[in-house]
């Protein structure tokens, strides 16, 4: 019962170690930046800096997203029966928590910066998911007569 929830302590620790100084803009660059020059040779390294920008944010949604997703996941599991009924809150309870220690966290790290509007950023990527899994899920069950 315990091995359904792995992926999910697994992605958070992803999580944390990302929220870490691996984690900043000067770490991303050097992968980042590689690949922007190629895409776009004749861009500025102002442009090149907000692509880079955008990315990362869209990286925050994307994370808490596959969080969420694992977690309903998890919880759909015939083993959690009990915890069946609350398999759409309690991933996103756990995304808030999450979003709100990670970037507590990361206004201790000195090449990082918290700030309330990644954790809102967070937070919508696990409420997307969890929105689109439950619309899924509701129409992916046969119409009882």
């Amino acid at each position: 019962m315990l091995w359904q929830y792995a992926p999910v302590v697994f992605w958070i620790a992803v999580i944390f170690y990302l929220s870490s100084d691996q984690g900043s803009m000067s770490q991303t660059s050097r992968f980042i930046r590689p690949l922007l020059e190629f895409l776009f040779p004749a861009a500025s390294e102002q442009t090149l800096l907000i692509y880079h920008g955008y990315i990362r944010k869209a990286a925050h949604f994307t994370e808490y997203a596959v969080l969420a997703f694992l977690a309903v996941r998890a919880l759909s599991i015939p083993a959690t029966v009990r915890l069946h009924k609350w398999r759409y809150i309690l991933p996103l309870l756990l995304v808030i928590s999450i979003a709100a220690i990670d970037e507590f966290h990361q206004s201790f790290e000195i090449s990082r910066t918290g700030s309330i509007f990644d954790v809102m950023l967070d937070i919508s990527g696990g409420l997307a998911m969890v929105i689109f899994l439950w619309i899924f899920n509701t129409l992916r069950k046969p119409a009882r007569k």
